[in-house]
């Protein structure tokens, strides 16, 4: 009972909060590129505010952050890990799916963010927009979040990765730094949220250049290590 009002209030003050925001957002992105990455850090910041002190549900970071520019690959069961990366890392780019950045006026504010945008219909069409704008981001020397198996799952389900990820990982020729993460069991989809604490575990940064199959493989095991 207890944990179906925690969830209703935080929806309410969550939500509520985002909704100014972006009306505020706007304008921040008519200050440029810098200004708007503030602000976003600072609305990450009151999500995980909001996680704290009316879910209790905590963020722990086991392994180093990457000390450069990487490409993040990041297991996906929450929107709680979507968040919290942008507020862990330093300014990153994050691929996301189409219909977050298709409201009126806001493709252009997502877009001088950072923010990728895919279709989860995976087309050659589609793929071959994500690496371009993907690879613009090579000159501003970003680090850009994935989450390589696609949408989000349950906890334990481990799909393969998607054919995006091979893509980006040869177009970008950056190390990847993968991050298994157990948000699910705290987080669902669906149902009350749950207190408690949310790992994030840093894996060693794995080098560029490896043939297709080795670095899905790699990465597949690493992301999904809290589950062994």
């Amino acid at each position: 009972m207890m944990d179906r009002l925690r969830s209703l209030v935080f929806s309410i003050v969550f939500l509520t909060g985002t909704a100014m925001a972006i009306a505020i957002g706007f304008g921040f992105a008519l200050a440029g590129q810098r200004a708007l990455s503030r602000y976003v850090t600072a609305w990450t910041r009151f999500h995980a505010l909001c996680a704290r002190l009316i879910l209790g549900i905590h963020t722990r970071i086991e392994g180093r952050l990457p000390e450069g520019p990487a490409l993040i690959a990041a297991k996906h069961e929450s929107m709680y890990e979507t968040l919290e990366l942008v507020r862990i890392l330093p300014f990153p780019a994050v691929v996301v799916k189409r219909e977050l950045t298709d409201f009126p006026g806001w493709r252009w504010v997502t877009a001088l963010y950072g923010l990728v945008p895919v279709d989860r219909e995976a087309s050659a069409k589609a793929l071959r927009a994500m690496l371009k704008a993907a690879e613009r981001l090579n000159t501003e020397h970003r680090s850009l979040v994935i989450f390589p198996e696609g949408t989000r799952v349950r906890p334990g389900e481990e799909p393969p990765l998607q054919a995006g990820f091979a893509g980006l990982y040869r177009a970008m020729g950056m190390p990847v730094v993968p991050v298994a993460i157990d948000s699910g069991r705290l987080w669902p989809r669906k149902g009350p949220k749950h207190r408690g604490i949310v790992t994030f575990r840093f894996g060693a940064p794995i080098p560029p250049g490896l043939p297709r199959a080795e670095i899905e493989r790699r990465v597949h095991e690493a992301i999904n290590a809290l589950h062994h």
